[in-house]
């Protein structure tokens, strides 16, 4: 992709997070699954790191090496006209410098933005201290003024006795990230619309929620309460292991394959996809 190509795409994620209605990301985990959820509608494509590292044959929590990530990556642009941005989990790298040389390699290959996070401390359900992050975001935002850096902390997904306590420290969070050079906020397990329209009046940048769980308010609920992004995360993948385990059920246990049918894309539909033109 060309410089002014890749800084078109950049603008436009950013245009995407100011319009009336919010961003809806359908995450994708390979590039037939993004060319799907982009032939579906999308404007947009967010991977799923969970769902990036699954198909790769790896458990979540950046145990896939940074170069396997990079590769699907790659695929991904090559197969996608929409904007891209990449969950990069904590960075996929122990130092700063090496969460920096991540980031540029998506830079160059056209991406639009990350999803980085705090996370927990190793071997732990504590969370990592804040200044990590920032000093990566900050870092980060020197390789490019307008990449777009979507700061997500893990405050709700670590053990709190004080929902009071843990919604503060999630919001304190979010703002040290913005003073970082964040673009944008990300907590996920912050499903109240209270707590996401106290988050979205106590910061100045778009606010992303998850939305990948069954029972999940919709978007016009929570674009109400002030969300600007709504991410399905590994939820899109997790669905169709669902329909695969059931298809396989059928096939093992009762020798129908009726559940199979149901929806199917063609080989046509599926080749059209990739155009020999792309």
């Amino acid at each position: 992709m060309r410089p002014s190509d890749a800084q078109c795409q950049t603008d436009v994620f950013h245009q995407l997070h100011t319009r009336s209605e919010p961003l809806v990301l359908v995450n994708a985990w390979d590039a037939v699954s993004a060319r799907v959820v982009e032939r579906a509608g999308a404007t947009a494509i967010g991977t799923t790191s969970a769902g990036m590292a699954w198909s790769l044959g790896y458990a979540d929590g950046e145990r896939m090496p940074a170069s396997e990530l990079l590769a699907a990556c790659a695929r991904i642009c090559r197969a996608s006209a929409v904007p891209v941005s990449v969950d990069i989990e904590s960075g996929f790298g122990e130092s700063t410098q090496a969460v920096v040389d991540v980031a540029g390699a998506l830079i160059d290959m056209g991406v639009a933005g990350i999803n980085i996070e705090d996370g927990t401390r190793p071997g732990t359900r504590e969370l990592a201290p804040a200044d990590v992050l920032c000093e990566r975001i900050a870092a980060i935002r020197e390789l490019d003024a307008r990449f777009f850096i979507n700061a997500r902390t893990d405050a709700y997904f670590v053990p709190w006795d004080d929902p009071a306590a843990r919604f503060e420290e999630a919001k304190r969070r979010a703002r040290l990230c913005e003073a970082a050079g964040a673009s944008g906020i990300f907590v996920p397990g912050m499903a109240g619309l209270d707590e996401i329209a106290g988050l979205a009046s106590a910061v100045r940048l778009p606010v992303n929620v998850y939305a990948g769980y069954a029972g999940a308010p919709p978007a016009g609920d929570l674009a109400r309460a002030g969300a600007r992004r709504i991410s399905l995360g590994c939820g899109p993948l997790q669905s169709a292991l669902g329909l695969v385990q059931r298809i396989a059920t059928e096939a093992f246990a009762q020798g129908r394959f009726a559940a199979m049918g149901e929806g199917m894309l063609s080989v046509g539909e599926i080749n059209g996809l990739f155009p020999a033109a792309r």
